[in-house]
Parts: C-alpha cells; sequence; structure tokens
C-alpha cells in the first residue's frame, strides 16, 4: 500500500487509512482497492503502524484495553487531514465511541473529538467530501446491496454506495429486500448468540437470493464474511465482495463467472 510522506495541501489532502484488522488479515484487496479510489480523489494515502480500533473489546465491556487501543489510534492518526476506514463499524468507532470511551480522561477525551471531526467511512468520503461523480470501473453482472448497520446507523451511509455504484458501467443493481435489517454479525453478537445469528443472517440469505442477483456488494468486510458463510453453506452461488472492490475495477470476472456457471 501507498506509504509516503508527502506534505497535504488543500488540493491533495493526506489521508491516513484505517485499514481494519478484517481486512489486513483477511481481504487485503479491499485495503488496496480502497488506495487505489483515494489517489484517483486527489488524495495522498499513507498507511500508518496501526491495530484493532478497540471496538471488540469496547464491545465486551472491556473498557481499559479499549481505552489502550484507542489512545494508540489516535496518537497514529493525528498527522493527517483526514482518517478513512472501508468500514463503517470502525469507522463508527473512531468517531462516535472514542470521544464518548474517553470522556473523563480530559486530554485524551479532547484529541478523540478532534479526530472524529476528521473521520469518515470510505464511501462517504469519496461522495461527499472528495465529490466524486464518475468512476472508471467496469463489471458486468447483477448486483444487490446490503447496508452495514454500523455504516448506516452511526454515520449516515446509505445513498452514496447507491449513488456511486449506478455510475459503474455494465453493472445492474437491484435494491435488497430488507436491506438495512441487520445480518447478524454484530461482532460478538454472532458468537453470544449463535442461533439468533443464524437465523438472522438465513433470512438475508433468503432475501438476497430472491433478488436473483450474481454478486452481493456492502461497505463492511465483518458483514460481508457472515453472510458469504451462510450463501455458501446453503449450496448458494453468490459471489460476495466489497463495493470499494468493484468502484475499484479491481473486481476479477472469475469469482461472477464462476457462480453463473455453477447456478
Amino acid at each position: 500500500m501507498t506509504d509516503s510522506a508527502a506534505t497535504s495541501s488543500k488540493d491533495r489532502p493526506r489521508v491516513g487509512l484505517f485499514v481494519t484488522c478484517l481486512v489486513d488479515l483477511f481481504r487485503p484487496s479491499i485495503g488496496f482497492a480502497a488506495v487505489k479510489l483515494l489517489e484517483q480523489a486527489g488524495c495522498t494515502v499513507e498507511v500508518p503502524e496501526q491495530t484493532c480500533c478497540g471496538q471488540p473489546a469496547y464491545n465486551s465491556g472491556d473498557r481499559v484495553d479499549a481505552k489502550a487501543l484507542a489512545r494508540r489510534t489516535i496518537a497514529a492518526f493525528e498527522p493527517y487531514d483526514y482518517v478513512v476506514a472501508p468500514s463503517g463499524s470502525c469507522g463508527g468507532m473512531l468517531k462516535e465511541h472514542y470521544p464518548q470511551l474517553l470522556a473523563d480522561e480530559p486530554e485524551w477525551g479532547l484529541r478523540a473529538k478532534e479526530l472524529a471531526t476528521r473521520t469518515y467511512e470510505l464511501i462517504a468520503f469519496l461522495y461527499d467530501v472528495r465529490g466524486m461523480r464518475s468512476v472508471a470501473a467496469r463489471c458486468t453482472g447483477t448486483a444487490t446491496y446490503h447496508d452495514a448497520c454500523s455504516g448506516l446507523r452511526e454515520l449516515n451511509v446509505r445513498d452514496q454506495p447507491r449513488a456511486l455504484l449506478a455510475l459503474v458501467a455494465g453493472l445492474r443493481l437491484v435494491e435488497l429486500p430488507g436491506a438495512e435489517t441487520c445480518c447478524g454479525f454484530g461482532g460478538t453478537f454472532c458468537v453470544k448468540y449463535p442461533e439468533i445469528s443464524d437465523r438472522m443472517v438465513a433470512a438475508k440469505a433468503e432475501d438476497v437470493v430472491k433478488t436473483g442477483a450474481d454478486l452481493l456488494l456492502a461497505g463492511d468486510l465483518g458483514c460481508l464474511m457472515n453472510m458469504a458463510g451462510k450463501l455458501k453453506r446453503d449450496g448458494h452461488q453468490v459471489a460476495v465482495r466489497h463495493i470499494a472492490e468493484v468502484l475499484a475495477g479491481d473486481l476479477d470476472t472469475p469469482p461472477i463467472a464462476a457462480a453463473k456457471a455453477k447456478g
């Protein structure tokens, strides 16, 4: 990924990319797609040394470790004009929960609030901040889009993904019934309540199949992994990818072609 020491300017801001744990460990291609899109939007992209945002610890009630991870993240990303994450979940943690988590620490609470003003989910940043209104990508197929809970409810990411996907040549986008309904992942929720989670993702998978789409998209890898797993276990041939991969033109055709061939 890009790692430069270029100085920022109004026309070419420095963006610190918060890669996220899941992207780093399971789908690095999403991170590379994010860099590509941000550079196309006129940004200088850097990837500082980073670790987990602390969300699993925070959701599990472990405030000590969550605070330690929050302080480390804040310090790492303070030099940048913007902090961008290809995940509404991690973006929401930085933007919405860090200020609450560190509210009892005057210095860090202020630093958390300041960081929050510069933190965005990737697609919202491209569309709302950088004004992206064209993409060079092409993708032949039918796609449907799932609204991940954190991006939708904490960061108001809904219309931006659909607006940019409508610009992808050859792509037909069909609305997913219950697109705003949780897929059942919820981080540690799926571990604590596996039976409930399975029923939720089963309903989601059924809705996906009903659309007839051969490609399922979303902006959060946790949700994508959960839905992909259920679709595969139930024998449904649907390619599941992050929206950044499509918009960057980095979506390989084999997964879609394979899904059609097996369907």
